[in-house]
């Protein structure tokens, strides 16, 4: 990485990875670097060399990216290089996938309303509401 300011930016956004959303570390410094990084898609020696980080320990970690749609493989014609990079849009699509997934929560909810016995009610209900908000929030948005 250019110098400690970013170094220090790519670890505050691993720790929020790990910390929010569970994720091991190095997954949080790969997308913290991709997302400051010159050029956008870098090799994944580039990438484990600015995080310090194996090969074979970032192998699975591009996975995890890739597979969640934060991150995109590239190729560039004639060249037998890897590269990566997070795409312009690649949070909004990974919002929006998180959404509808909760929400369909509310439809399972919904179901488990004719089982739940009296004391069992209410948090099913509560449970229902909040996915069937989330899904409604995200048919609403643009």
């Amino acid at each position: 990485m250019d110098n400690d300011q970013h170094t220090q930016w790519v670890e505050r956004v691993a720790t929020f990875c790990v910390d929010e959303w569970g994720l091991p570390p190095i997954t949080g410094r790969v997308l913290g670097l991709l997302l400051i990084c010159e050029p956008a898609e870098q090799s994944a020696a580039a990438i484990a060399d600015a995080i310090g980080a194996s090969r074979a320990s970032l192998t699975g970690n591009m996975r995890i990216l890739t597979t969640v749609g934060l991150v995109r493989k590239v190729r560039r014609p004639g060249d037998r290089t890897a590269y990566y990079r997070i795409e312009d849009d690649a949070w909004e699509k990974v919002i929006r996938r998180k959404l509808d997934g909760l929400g369909a929560f509310s439809a399972i909810a919904e179901e488990g309303l004719a089982l739940a016995g009296p004391d069992a009610d209410a948090r099913i209900r509560s449970a229902r509401d909040s996915f069937a908000w989330l899904r409604d929030i995200a048919k609403g948005a643009p």
